[in-house]
């Protein structure tokens, strides 16, 4: 399920918008979920998680760059997308990390190659994948290349087939929510891709790349399940 947020004073720009996002995402075939908000402290003030808030500018304070300096203040990493009426407040979106604009009114193709970026970015579309952000990039990685997920102090370690490392900061906890089943939590410092798996004996995970990956001792019977529950998977 995709949660997207509209921001915007105006009930009848609110309504438009949301009813646009809802056909695309219709086209799509992607399941969303569309709260409105009629000023950003009402958005500031939700306890929910937006994958992509579209946020107008153009607001009774706070604002909506206003709104966004203090969603990035909170560590919210949602997609921003900025409405507005003026080019000029798109050059300060960059301080704010956001990922892309819109202008008023809205046409509809620059609308639907937004929200085409956004899913992709957010892994929506297509083979299952993560998105990493860092800073105001964003990098998407399909889970099939993921061999292990490392976590040493404050920041998570993707090994990727090929030998190449990806860090960024994440909790394993969270990415744990974010993978399917062919990652299992070997260790709580380690989540191993099950498709990579060669043996495991002695406290170890072997894997094909020549990679081993510690076995909590508690976790062994229930690594034995998982990795047999994915080979019947796989056939």
């Amino acid at each position: 399920m995709l949660n997207l947020a509209v921001c915007d004073d105006e009930a009848a720009a609110r309504e438009e918008l949301a009813g646009k996002l809802r056909a695309l995402c219709r086209e799509r075939q992607c399941p969303c979920h569309i709260a409105a908000f009629p000023d950003g402290q009402s958005l500031l003030d939700s306890a929910d998680a937006f994958d992509l808030i579209f946020l107008d500018i153009q607001m009774p304070p706070p604002d909506g760059m206003e709104t966004a300096r203090a969603l990035r203040q909170r560590g919210n990493q949602s997609l921003l997308v900025f409405v507005t009426v003026l080019r000029e407040p798109v050059f300060d979106a960059f301080g704010v990390q956001a990922y892309d604009y819109l202008l008023k009114p809205i046409d509809p193709a620059r609308l639907d190659t937004v929200m085409g970026r956004a899913l992709a970015c957010l892994g929506r579309e297509g083979q299952q994948r993560l998105v990493i952000r860092r800073g105001g990039t964003c990098r998407v990685v399909p889970l099939s290349q993921v061999l292990y997920c490392e976590v040493l102090g404050r920041k998570l370690y993707l090994h990727l087939q090929g030998g190449e490392v990806v860090d960024y900061y994440e909790r394993l906890g969270a990415l744990s929510g974010q993978v399917d089943s062919r990652f299992f939590l070997c260790h709580r410092s380690y989540l191993v891709n099950l498709d990579y798996v060669r043996s495991s004996s002695g406290g170890e995970i072997a894997l094909v790349s020549g990679d081993t990956l510690p076995l909590a001792r508690t976790r062994a019977p229930l690594f034995s399940q998982a990795l047999l529950r994915r080979m019947r998977e796989r056939g």
